[in-house]
């Protein structure tokens, strides 16, 4: 009995943990998307279709990686976001409803 309780207060620690670290990521994740992306993107990265900028809430990080690497309107982001800026703003985005 002792080890199963050992067992799930670890397990529920570990999870704690995760989300400690997710939400972390998609704190980071907002600060990015406000200075780098909302511009086009809209506040809530609903989009604005009068100057062809798609919605983006919930693409993955490979999604937006692709999209940063591949349009030429994404050429001046592309030297000055990392690879775990890209992780952040997809943990960020999957937030929004």
């Amino acid at each position: 009995m002792k080890k199963v309780l050992c067992g799930i207060v670890i397990v529920a620690a570990l999870s704690l943990a995760g989300s400690v670290v997710l939400a972390q990521d998609a704190a980071n994740g907002e600060k990015t998307y406000k200075a780098k992306c909302a511009a086009c993107h809209g506040a809530s990265a609903e989009g604005k279709p009068a100057i062809k900028a798609p919605a983006i809430k919930g693409k993955s990080a490979d999604d937006i990686q692709k999209a940063i690497s591949t349009l030429p309107k994404h050429a001046a982001l592309k030297s000055s976001i990392t690879a775990e800026q890209v992780k952040d703003l997809a943990a960020y985005l999957a937030t929004l409803k």
